[in-house]
């Protein structure tokens, strides 16, 4: 069975905090391998700065100087697409990461007039793509909500976007003539 785009996108936000607990030695015992309480390890460092967090890699990323998206949305769920694409566009646009303004310049969806079956085809396409960045238009749009991504009223609304997708098809393309 398929997860839709949201419980997948959740699940990656939510995951650290899962593997954040650990089980605890029983009381007055410490973790095995490791000293009483109050000694250091044998030979151990002092401990240095924090590490920064690996970066997550993106969900949808392009690895061609250019790329295409086809977005094949439920007949009955256009107006929710159109309206999801018209956030994002605006989110990439206004956003203070310099990648996502890059990526807002080469951002162009279209509407196929021909059916894909029962449902609607959209292409996107993507002129220069930027590589290895965040294409998923719903983690670019709860990006862009930042911490207000987890109200209520954002996760419904993320929901609903996350239901208009029958699939998702990428292209990673080449210029062979200009």
């Amino acid at each position: 069975m398929r997860r839709s785009v949201v419980t997948t996108v959740l699940m990656l936000a939510l995951a650290p905090a899962a593997f954040a607990q650990t089980s605890q030695p029983p009381a007055g015992q410490p973790p095995a391998g490791q000293p009483p309480a109050g000694q250091p390890p044998a030979g151990a460092q002092p401990p240095g700065p924090p590490q920064p967090a690996a970066p997550k890699e993106p969900r949808m990323a392009l690895t061609g100087a250019a790329g295409a998206f086809m977005f094949v949305i439920k007949a009955d769920q256009t107006a929710n697409f159109e309206e999801l694409v018209g956030k994002v566009k605006a989110a990439m646009t206004s956003s203070e990461n310099p990648v996502r303004k890059q990526q807002a310049a080469g951002y162009r969806v279209f509407k196929a007039a021909e059916p894909s079956g029962a449902n609607v085809l959209y292409l996107c396409l993507v002129d220069p793509a930027i590589p290895a960045a965040e294409y998923d238009p719903l983690v670019v749009l709860a990006e862009s909500l930042g911490t207000n991504a987890g109200t209520p009223e954002n996760q419904e609304m993320l929901k609903k976007y996350a239901g208009v997708f029958a699939n998702v098809s990428r292209l990673n393309l080449t210029p062979i003539a200009k």
